[in-house]
């Protein structure tokens, strides 16, 4: 199983290119799970046409929830969670981050659904107790971040990979690569090469700026299922190859053993 975690800046296109990649590697005949670590929970909504109940607010109505209260099923198979969060103003995001993923371990989420692929979408502005959950619990192995030419962007790009490898030595997540949702920036390219290499890693592929996106998001759809035959839905079929390319496929549940 691999268990890849997929940070970026709020705003730069994460939960787009997430769920895209999703698709394309339910698409080659994985089992995957998608978990949207975003208090807004619309990391999944481009999978199931539209917003599904997070964790947070299933067993705040009913502690004794079970998986099929938690877990839906979107387009190509995929399986959908979202995390949740407090209403706005009370409470804090990443403890509610925690909880939800208590609440996946203790129903046994993996050996329930036994998924090929766990992908966390992870809100990476701040990198910080439950948003740092994926790289600091070994839930995930390998991280892979979303940016643009953007300054703002790679600044986030920036933390998310100093955090990422100052745990690589506990065995925990690793840096596995730079994907540039591109924005028209000028030397983009440059850019994000030059910083790249800064943070001791490359960039596994671009993405180009393409009118198929805002198509098939205002339709409630991926690319890669809205118009498969079109090519960002090749594009994000390139990206499918490329993760499984550069993560690694390994044993265990929600978390490494210890």
């Amino acid at each position: 199983m691999r268990r890849i975690a997929v940070y970026g800046k709020g705003g730069i296109g994460k939960s787009t290119t997430t769920s895209n990649l999703s698709a394309a590697l339910a698409a080659k005949g994985l089992r995957v799970m998608q978990i949207g670590c975003d208090p807004k929970a619309d990391s999944t909504k481009m999978l199931t046409g539209g917003r599904i109940p997070t964790v947070l607010q299933t067993v705040r109505e009913d502690p004794d929830a079970e998986l099929d209260d938690l877990v839906f099923e979107g387009a190509g198979g995929v399986l959908c969670v979202e995390c949740g969060g407090p209403k706005p103003g009370v409470g804090c995001a990443g403890r509610g981050i925690i909880a939800a993923f208590e609440k996946l371990e203790e129903l046994d989420v993996i050996s329930a659904y036994r998924p090929d692929v766990m992908l966390y979408d992870v809100l990476g502005d701040v990198v910080c107790g439950g948003f740092a959950m994926p790289i600091r619990n070994g839930y995930a192995r390998d991280v892979f971040v979303v940016t643009s030419g953007e300054m703002m962007a790679l600044y986030a790009a920036s933390n998310i990979a100093y955090a990422v490898n100052d745990l690589t030595h506990d065995g925990y997540a690793r840096l596995s690569g730079l994907v540039q949702n591109s924005r028209g920036v000028e030397d983009e390219d440059a850019l994000v090469d030059r910083a790249a290499a800064e943070m001791g890693t490359s960039v596994i592929h671009r993405i180009p700026r393409d009118p198929a996106v805002q198509r098939c998001e205002s339709r409630g759809t991926t690319v890669v299922s809205g118009e498969p035959e079109s090519s960002m839905a090749e594009c994000y079929r390139q990206l499918a190859e490329k993760v499984l390319e550069a993560s690694e496929d390994s044993s265990g549940g929600m978390r490494l053993e210890d």
